[in-house]
């Protein structure tokens, strides 16, 4: 048994609402066990049978948000383990005045898309490839406003691209 943390881009927010009780309901219809949400932004854990293809996994609860609530729904697969380690190996200082994300992609040619080309003033934000992420901290308050927010809000990563503050990441451990 593997568990499993699925990350839904773009949930409660541009009427786009999902109560977390519902969500949990879906995984459970689905076999999973153990599921849990944690926040109302679209994070759930669950425990899948072994042996599970990611691929298959993340199609399976993708066409089953769709079916269910409607909506064009994306999604990236995380192991739960994988994640520990993303959280503990995160590059920057983490500072009050400073919100830390991980940027995960369901497609890893994503991420290299998002940072080529990029023109970054490093006095303000920083940004480093990670292990199938982006690590990226900005000052509080600009997280929609910098270079990096804004190639990263592009329409064309909604498929593939999600972020999450690491305050979250670790409820999610």
């Amino acid at each position: 048994m593997t568990t499993w943390i699925a990350l839904l881009r773009g949930v409660n927010v541009n009427g786009i609402t999902i109560r977390n009780a519902d969500l949990a309901d879906l995984f459970r219809s689905l076999g999973h066990t153990d599921v849990r949400t944690v926040l109302a932004s679209g994070n759930v854990v669950f425990t899948a049978t072994d042996p599970v293809d990611p691929v298959e996994l993340r199609a399976s609860v993708e066409q089953a948000l769709r079916d269910r609530f409607g909506y064009d729904a994306w999604i990236v697969l995380v192991r739960h383990d994988a994640l520990a380690d993303l959280v503990a190996g995160f590059p920057f200082a983490s500072t009050a005045d400073r919100h830390d994300y991980v940027v995960f992609a369901s497609e890893p040619a994503a991420l290299d898309d998002l940072l080529a080309g990029l023109d970054l003033d490093p006095t303000v934000e920083q940004v480093a490839r990670g292990d199938g992420v982006v690590h990226w901290s900005c000052p509080k308050g600009s997280s929609t406003s910098t270079a990096f927010a804004k190639r990263a809000g592009a329409a064309r990563f909604k498929r593939t691209t999600t972020a999450r503050n690491t305050n979250t990441l670790r409820k999610l451990l």
